[in-house]
C-alpha cells in the first residue's frame, strides 16, 4: 500500500520498507507475520521527494489501537529520549552529545521501571544502556538515505575532534560531528528487548551492577519501539521536516480510533 501510494503520486520509496511486529530486529524485511491484538507494529519507511531527496521516518503503534500500560511506559520513555536528544540539536553541539543524552534518559526511565539500577551517567559510560539501545541516534539524510556514506562512514560522520568509540552500541553511532546549519539528519532513538542479546549478556553476567536481569527476562517477546523524525539544523536550532505525524501515545490512539 505504501509503495503503491508513493508511485501513484509520482514518487518511490527511498529504501525497502521495514514494517514488522518484531521491532527488536532493527532491519527486518520479513512481511509474512500476522498482526494480532497485543502486538506492536513498527513502520520505518520514507518516500523520495520530487528532487529525489530521501525521507526516513519511524512510528510504532499498537495493533489493537490501544497501548497496554507497559507498552505505554516504554513508548513514553522513547518519546522522552527523542525530546531530550532534540534539545541538543543546534549548531556547534556534537551529535554524540545528543546520543549520550538520549542514552542517559533511557537509563533513568528503565531504572524507574526496575530494569536498571545505579548512577545513570556511570551506566552510560560503561555502555549498559546498549542492551536496550544498541544503535546510534541517527545519520545524515540527503539523496541517499544514509547520505554520503558511500564515501566512508568514518569520513562522513567523524573527524579529528569526534573520534569513533569501540564500545558496543556507541560504536554504531553513524554520525558524531558537531552540528552545523544546513545539516539534515534523522533522530531515531529506540528501546528494544532482543532475546539473544539478553541471553548473551546474562550468561556473562555483564554489567549486572546496572542491569536487573530477573526483570529484563520478563520482557522477552515485547519487541521494540522506535520513533524517528527528520530534522534540519538552522542558526537557531532545528526544525522537523514535513507535516506533523501523530507521535504521542494519545495522538496515536486517537487516530487509530477515528
Amino acid at each position: 500500500l505504501m509503495e503503491g501510494y508513493a508511485l501513484q503520486n509520482g514518487s518511490r520509496m527511498a529504501y525497502p520498507v521495514i514494517f514488522t511486529i518484531n521491532g527488536e530486529i532493527l532491519h527486518s524485511n520479513v512481511y509474512d507475520n500476522v498482526m494480532k491484538s497485543g502486538d506492536l507494529a513498527l513502520n520505518d519507511s520514507g518516500a523520495e521527494s520530487p528532487l529525489h531527496y530521501a525521507s526516513d521516518i519511524t512510528r510504532t503503534f499498537p495493533v489493537s489501537g490501544r497501548f497496554t500500560p507497559i507498552q505505554k511506559d516504554i513508548y513514553d520513555l522513547v518519546y522522552e529520549m527523542q525530546q531530550t536528544a532534540l534539545e541538543f540539536c543546534k549548531p556547534k553541539t556534537s551529535y554524540k552529545d545528543a546520543h549520550l543524552a538520549a542514552a542517559k534518559k533511557a537509563v533513568m526511565g528503565l531504572t524507574e521501571l526496575g530494569l536498571m539500577s545505579g548512577d545513570p551517567e556511570e551506566a552510560v559510560s560503561k555502555g549498559a544502556h546498549a542492551l536496550f539501545f544498541p544503535h546510534g541516534l541517527g545519520h545524515m539524510l540527503g539523496l541517499d538515505v544514509h547520505d554520503m556514506e558511500g564515501l566512508g562512514e568514518d569520513l562522513v560522520g567523524y573527524d579529528d575532534k569526534n573520534q569513533r568509540s569501540d564500545q558496543f552500541g556507541l560504536a554504531y553511532l553513524r554520525f558524531s560531528k558537531d552540528l552545523e546549519p544546513g545539516f539534515v539528519l534523522t533522530v531515531e532513538p529506540g528501546i528494544y528487548f532482543i532475546s539473544h542479546l539478553i541471553d548473551q549478556w546474562k550468561a556473562d553476567n555483564k554489567l549486572s551492577e546496572h542491569i536487573n536481569y530477573a526483570e529484563v527476562e520478563k520482557f522477552k517477546g515485547f519487541g521494540g519501539i522506535r520513533i524517528e523524525d527528520n530534522i534540519a539544523i538552522s542558526d537557531k536550532g532545528y526544525s522537523v521536516l514535513g507535516p506533523h505525524i501523530p507521535k504521542t501515545t494519545e495522538e496515536i490512539e486517537d487516530i487509530m480510533q477515528s
